[in-house]
């Protein structure tokens, strides 16, 4: 893989974290986060170019639902969960 695409697909990577991030709900945030990390290193061994690309498009368009669904999740968000309240513990 070139140093670009490398670039291109470590900036997608950090992007979705981020976006997923906003989720207002625990456990959409908390699922695609895991599925994002599961999906990146899934491909981490593709070679092909052709089939990076296709897999960076896919991203793309998945960036956008992600974008999409944090703006409604913070339109019509809801209370959070007891998990969500909890205080650490002091050290």
């Amino acid at each position: 893989m070139a140093a670009s695409s490398r670039a291109q697909v470590l900036d997608l990577y950090r992007a979705m974290l981020r976006e997923s991030k906003h989720f207002s709900a625990y456990n959409y945030r908390t699922y695609a986060i895991r599925r994002i990390r599961d999906a990146f290193r899934e491909n981490k061994n593709v070679k092909d170019p052709v089939q990076i690309q296709a897999l960076m498009n896919k991203a793309r368009r998945d960036l956008g639902i992600i974008r999409r669904q944090v703006h409604i999740g913070q339109i019509y968000s809801t209370d959070k969960l007891i998990i969500e309240n909890q205080e650490k513990p002091r050290t």
